[in-house]
């Protein structure tokens, strides 16, 4: 078997159209018969789904700080072309020990990754080599193997930038021109879910389309590096149970593939319902998840749902809810226009998104038997009353800055905007 090659995906900040490169180049590749695997770099729910649906493979998240480094080597692990898209900038990260800040350059630098820069060059020319140097040039170990040109505006665009590119040494590997009809739509927590897209297949076909109009394929084939991978234990976060009803649809999505992959290697079964559809969760499980989604674009159903809600109170087991999950087991959940909706009861907070403030940013968390995780939040929605629970959890921030106590534990319910990725 060949051994495994890849390449990173990476931009100078968010915005520059790297998941529109990154789905493109793989619906392309996978046009072709290549066995294409894809990875999201740091907590992002929603582009991995993209990328399931344009390689036909499972997509995963790599994490240099909320996961171990023998986490993200097994992770990153198998056969074929591993194309992970970075987050943000190539080197956006928190102060942290070499390695584990969360940028994407650290698992360039840790799997011998070479860096696929995607320049947005709309506004400029020869200026894109001078910035494509210096991201070449940054940090020892991490290197630029090629560069994409995004947003070029003309032939004679496209020439100043190649001739500015080549004379530091940079191959130009893809140039795509201005075109609107490429980008995904947006709402407030990133993207519209892959699930939601209207027509999903046909706009992976358009993007396969340009990419193989606009990128030289051969070259990208030829120039993926071979990952260096270290043997070790991959630890993620155990099942909460061995028979797990999972909460599964538009309003509770926001589960990462490696928990589900890591339940199922360990041996648990998944027991998938639909609040929306008004299913109870399972009475063959022994323990119940609901996981982040988007549970006020829903509220009024969710409400609705008496099966749903009298079996999550009736529920014998342990019943844990994270961000959108959280706000379902609170006793309020006010929409966008502040119309208050009844929820399952079974924490005492109450939650709103009539008045939206991001909360955003790495935590890790201790737990009241001493466990620590570590994760992340990213909600907009607000607590309106806090409740009369004990705490889930203690947290601090990707900088170790004090929280405090966070969410809630009533009997066998716990409860949290934090969002687990492996344990510390």
């Amino acid at each position: 078997m060949d051994a495994p090659t890849g390449w990173l995906v990476a931009a100078p900040r968010s915005g520059s159209g790297k998941t529109t490169i990154t789905l493109g180049l793989v619906a392309a590749l996978r046009r072709r018969g290549v066995a294409v695997r894809t990875a999201k770099s740091g907590p992002d729910y929603i582009d991995p789904a993209f990328h399931a649906a344009a390689s036909g493979h499972p997509g995963t998240n790599l994490d240099s700080w909320a996961m171990p480094p023998t986490l993200i080597d097994g992770l990153a692990a198998g056969p074929g072309l591993l194309i992970v898209e970075s987050a943000m900038g190539l080197f956006d990260g928190v102060p942290a020990p070499p390695g584990r800040s969360g940028a994407a350059a650290d698992l360039a630098e840790r799997l011998a990754l070479p860096v696929l820069l995607v320049l947005d060059v709309s506004g400029q020319s020869q200026t894109a080599a001078a910035l494509a140097l210096g991201m070449d040039r940054y940090r020892p170990g991490v290197r630029v193997g090629g560069v994409i040109l995004n947003r070029v505006g003309s032939a004679r665009h496209r020439t100043g930038c190649e001739q500015a590119l080549a004379a530091i040494g940079l191959p130009v590997l893809g140039a795509l021109p201005r075109d609107p009809a490429l980008t995904l739509p947006e709402r407030h927590l990133g993207l519209v879910q892959a699930g939601e897209h209207p027509d999903l297949p046909a706009h992976l076909a358009r993007l396969a389309d340009a990419a193989e109009a606009h990128m030289n394929l051969d070259a990208i084939l030829a120039a993926a590096g071979p990952l260096t991978l270290r043997p070790g234990t991959a630890r993620s976060l155990p099942p909460p149970g061995q028979r797990i009803a999972l909460a599964q649809d538009a309003a509770f999505s926001f589960i990462y593939p490696h928990l589900l992959r890591g339940w199922r290697e360990a041996g648990a079964e998944l027991l998938p319902f639909s609040p929306l559809a008004d299913e109870p969760p399972s009475a063959y499980a022994d323990c119940c998840w609901l996981p982040g989604g988007y549970p006020e674009l829903h509220a009024a159903r969710l409400a609705a749902a008496t099966r749903f809600l009298q079996g999550l109170r009736r529920f014998p087991g342990p019943v844990h809810g994270e961000c959108g999950g959280y706000m379902a087991l609170g006793t309020i959940l006010t929409d966008a226009q502040g119309t208050a909706h009844p929820m399952a009861g079974l924490l005492s907070h109450a939650t709103s998104f009539a008045t939206r403030r991001m909360t955003l940013g790495y935590r890790e968390a201790t737990l009241p038997d001493g466990t620590v995780q570590r994760g992340h939040e990213f909600h907009y929605a607000q607590l309106t009353a806090p409740g009369t629970d004990g705490p889930y959890a203690t947290l601090v921030d990707g900088q170790a800055t004090p929280i405090g106590p966070h969410g809630g534990r009533r009997g066998h319910v716990t409860g949290t905007f934090f969002h687990a990725i492996a344990t510390a």
